[in-house]
């Protein structure tokens, strides 16, 4: 084999390294993805395949039946790949980067079979022989990869078996607050909490709309439902029972340059101020508007105890809750109740910080930010998507509600709840100092900052939080949670179960 031949080895395995840990790791973390179950399986099964393959061309020549046998496993392999693309391109939508890699590979691997099928037929044609070879360095690059691929062949094998253990709880018990049949409109509904919450309202038997700025971005929604592109598409006599306006630019995507700063801010409020001014044209208003913000409206506070009733801090994020608030506020004069849903960190598999911690965690590469003595207030998603329909059910809930779990931990006992439920050691902590230095006010108040959160307003209206634990909570998440209990929810000992309302 010539160097020019495993340049173009090494070329692929390149490719195929970066598409793995960049697309399917870190961008589509397809291993925590219950929809993905066949394609990890295909993943997983062809990676095994490769290391047969690597081992098999860099330390030996096959003869004979041998290499009868190597064409056997690279035609099975290209079948297998054929497979992945029917399957990647029928369950998810691949973006522009992952498409490009593919078509690269497949160029790079069309090339390769041209090289070395003839070498293969040549080889064929001996009297059956495995011959030891040494081809320096490539004989050692190719087991530093066939141990590689045997690694993540394996794991993609077990994230596989692992995702019928993730597979979430039925949506519709979300929604069983609401009782009577609504009209609910969404905005942010494409979003990782709108999602979930379209979700449960369909599963219900509930008519959705959703609004989004891209039409496309709706595909993957539960149907049925009506997808609109401008408030300006919802006739003056609709029926609109409850508005839930969750649009804006992701905060905690990106580094707060001023372009970032504004974005987020006139995301917010433009949408927040053409919900208002729907609300205004609608000849029969809803009965509530339930509009998006944050805990951090409260500024960074250390260790003291804030529930709705508390002041604020000035900082970046309080002043974003505030003018988002008072935008929502307004539609309080036109005889709306309007609830400001006060979000702490929203823990699912699927998005948020939480998803792209997995993958670090997971390999043992996890720790904590700081000291670690940061609170960190959390609630699990569908928790959330419960709190949700349960303020559009309760008319007595008006104003600031916190959208966070009873128990707030720090970021010391959040990071080891995430390695005892994933089994794997958090020794690795990341210093203040370069994330300071890196991400500015991002870091301070994102990351080595936090609120110690009560959900006052919730718990005194009777809402039942399903996870109110963080260690069952991400166990929950994780697949390492006890049986699901006959509500739906995951049973969990000492912590009461409901549907809230």
């Amino acid at each position: 084999m010539t160097d020019l031949l495993w340049s173009f080895v090494f070329l692929q395995m390149t490719m195929g390294g970066f598409d793995s840990l960049y697309h399917h790791e870190l961008t589509e973390r397809l291993a925590w993805r219950p929809s993905q179950r066949r394609e990890l399986k295909l993943h997983g099964v062809r990676n095994l395949a490769y290391a047969v393959m690597f081992t098999a061309f860099g330390w030996s020549e096959p003869h004979g039946a041998a290499a009868l046998a190597l064409i056997a496993l690279i035609v099975g392999e290209l079948i297998i790949t054929l497979w992945d693309f029917v399957e990647e391109d029928r369950t998810r939508k691949l973006p522009a980067s992952e498409r490009i890699t593919h078509a690269l590979l497949t160029l790079n691997y069309g090339v390769l079979l041209a090289m070395f099928l003839p070498l293969l037929n040549g080889w064929a044609a001996l009297p059956t022989a495995i011959v030891p070879v040494y081809y320096w360095p490539w004989s050692w690059f190719c087991t530093v990869a066939a141990l590689g691929v045997i690694a993540w062949g394996l794991r993609d094998l077990g994230a596989a078996r692992r995702t019928a253990r993730i597979m979430p709880a039925d949506a519709a018990l979300l929604a069983n607050a609401l009782k009577s049949h609504h009209a609910v409109l969404v905005t942010g509904g494409t979003g990782f909490i709108g999602r979930r919450l379209i979700e449960a309202l369909v599963a219900a038997g509930h008519d959705v709309t959703v609004l989004t700025r891209v039409h496309a971005r709706a595909a993957h929604l539960c149907a049925p439902l009506r997808v609109i592109t401008s408030l300006d598409q919802v006739a003056a006599d609709a029926r609109v029972d409850a508005i839930v306006n969750l649009a804006g630019e992701p905060i905690s995507d990106g580094l707060w340059t001023r372009r970032k700063r504004r974005l987020i801010l006139r995301s917010r409020l433009e949408v927040t101020r053409a919900v208002v001014a729907l609300i205004g044209r609608l000849n029969t208003p809803p009965e509530v508007l339930v509009s998006g913000s944050a805990i951090g409206w409260y500024g960074l506070r250390n260790d003291e105890w804030l529930d709705e009733m508390s002041d604020g801090r000035d900082c970046f994020s309080r002043a974003i809750c505030v003018r988002w608030e008072r935008a929502a506020i307004a539609a309080a004069k036109l005889g709306v109740r309007v609830v400001c849903l006060r979000t702490g960190l929203v823990l699912a598999a699927d998005g948020g910080v939480l998803s792209r911690m997995l993958t670090p965690f997971e390999l043992g590469l996890g720790g904590r930010f700081g000291t670690g003595r940061h609170w960190m207030s959390w609630i699990h998603r569908d928790d959330l998507v419960r709190l949700i329909v349960h303020v559009i059910a309760t008319p007595a809930l008006a104003g600031p509600v916190n959208g966070t779990a009873p128990a707030p931990v720090r970021n010391a006992a959040y990071v080891a709840a995430l390695a005892r439920a994933l089994s794997r050691p958090a020794i690795l902590p990341v210093p203040a100092a370069p994330l300071r230095l890196a991400l500015g006010a991002f870091a301070e108040e994102l990351l080595l900052s936090g609120q110690k959160v009560m959900p006052l307003a919730a718990l005194k209206s009777g809402f039942e939080f399903a996870y109110s634990d963080i260690d069952h909570a991400l166990a929950a998440i994780v697949g390492r949670a006890a049986s699901h209990g006959p509500s739906g929810f995951i049973a969990i000992p000492g912590v009461r179960r409901g549907v809230g309302g």
